[in-house]
């Protein structure tokens, strides 16, 4: 069974007084787990940006991303048919702005067979889901398969 996890879900797993970290990290020591690509420029924007209150140098944020999501996540990009398919999807379910990179998450899972999509931000998420998406889940409902 695959699990996919948003940004949300990877930038918690890193930052140790993020309220959901625990049940993040716990996710990400988890089996089977991808990733849009794109993931980790939203980890790394984050991570650097100051939005959280955090703002660390672009040379940590690239080592945490290297060495602590990397190494557990399967990366899945879109080829360009693929993401037109997507833009075009947008017009039925009105689908503007930022909501975008939500919307693409969930079609990365959707090619990736996930089963689960893992988010802190699930009122997003559920507001454009399609029927055939996976499942939308809060990490701290910890119901992903091979969690330890």
């Amino acid at each position: 069974m695959t699990t996919y996890l948003d940004s949300s879900v990877l930038v918690a797993s890193i930052l140790e007084d993020e309220p959901h970290h625990e049940s993040c990290l716990r996710l990400l020591r988890g089996k089977n787990l991808v990733a849009w690509s794109h993931a980790l420029t939203e980890v790394f924007a984050t991570l650097t940006g100051g939005r959280l209150g955090i703002r660390i140098s672009p040379r940590v944020a690239t080592d945490l991303v290297e060495s602590s999501l990397l190494p557990r996540l399967r990366l899945v990009d879109l080829q360009s048919g693929e993401l037109m398919e997507a833009l075009r999807a947008t017009q039925v379910l009105g689908v503007r702005g930022g909501a975008i990179y939500d919307f693409l998450h969930l079609t990365v899972a959707r090619r990736s067979a996930a089963s689960v999509v893992y988010t802190l931000n699930s009122k997003h998420f559920t507001a454009i889901t399609r029927q055939g998406d996976p499942e939308i889940i809060l990490p701290s409902a910890n119901r992903a398969p091979g969690i330890n």
